[in-house]
C-alpha cells in the first residue's frame, strides 16, 4: 500500500485532520515525510489510530495511551492497566444498572407519592451517600484547546495547513 497523505488518513480513519495534527503534537503518531505541504504517513498509522481510538473509548487518557507504545512504535500494553480499567468499567456498569433498576421501579411504582415508596427512598439514600453518581461524559466529547500562547496564526499565503 502506498503512503497516505493527511487527508487520506483522515478519510480512512474518520479522525479529523486537526485531531491527527494534535496526535502528532502529543507524540502518538508521526509522519514519515511530506509531499509539498501535506504530511505523509505510513499505512500502518491506520492500525495505530484504531488502537488509539480503542484506548479512548475505554477511557484511557492520551498520556496513558502514549505510554502503551514502545519507542519503536509497537504496542506495549500493560495488562495490569487493562485489568484495572476493566474493573472500573465493571463498577460503572453495576452502578448504572442499579440506577436503571431504580428508575424503572420509580416509573412503575404503585405508590401515590414516590417519597412513600421504600425502594425509592433507598435510591435517594444511595444517591445522597454518593453510591450513585452521574455517568461521566465521554472524554471524546471534550474539545481540545490549545493554550493561547501556542495558537497558530493563519498563513499569509491564504493556504491551509496540511
Amino acid at each position: 500500500m502506498k503512503d497516505l497523505d493527511i487527508a487520506e488518513v483522515a478519510r480512512a480513519s474518520g479522525i479529523a485532520a486537526s485531531a491527527l495534527r494534535f496526535y502528532e503534537e502529543q507524540g502518538l503518531i508521526a509522519p514519515i515525510g511530506r509531499h509539498g505541504l501535506r504530511r505523509l504517513y505510513d499505512p500502518g498509522v491506520l492500525e495505530r489510530l484504531r488502537l488509539i481510538q480503542l484506548g479512548r473509548a475505554a477511557g484511557f487518557s492520551l498520556r496513558e495511551i502514549a505510554a502503551m507504545f514502545a519507542p519503536d512504535g509497537r504496542p506495549r500494553i500493560d495488562r495490569r492497566k487493562l485489568a484495572a480499567k476493566a474493573d472500573a468499567l465493571d463498577r460503572t456498569i453495576r452502578e448504572l444498572g442499579a440506577l436503571r433498576d431504580g428508575l424503572r421501579h420509580a416509573a412503575a411504582c404503585p405508590a401515590r407519592d414516590h417519597l412513600e415508596c421504600p425502594s425509592f427512598r433507598r435510591l435517594l439514600r444511595a444517591a445522597a451517600l454518593g453510591a450513585i453518581r452521574p455517568p461521566a461524559a465521554p472524554k471524546s466529547a471534550k474539545k481540545f484547546r490549545r493554550p493561547a500562547s501556542t495558537k497558530r496564526r493563519p498563513s499569509s499565503t491564504g493556504g491551509g495547513r496540511a
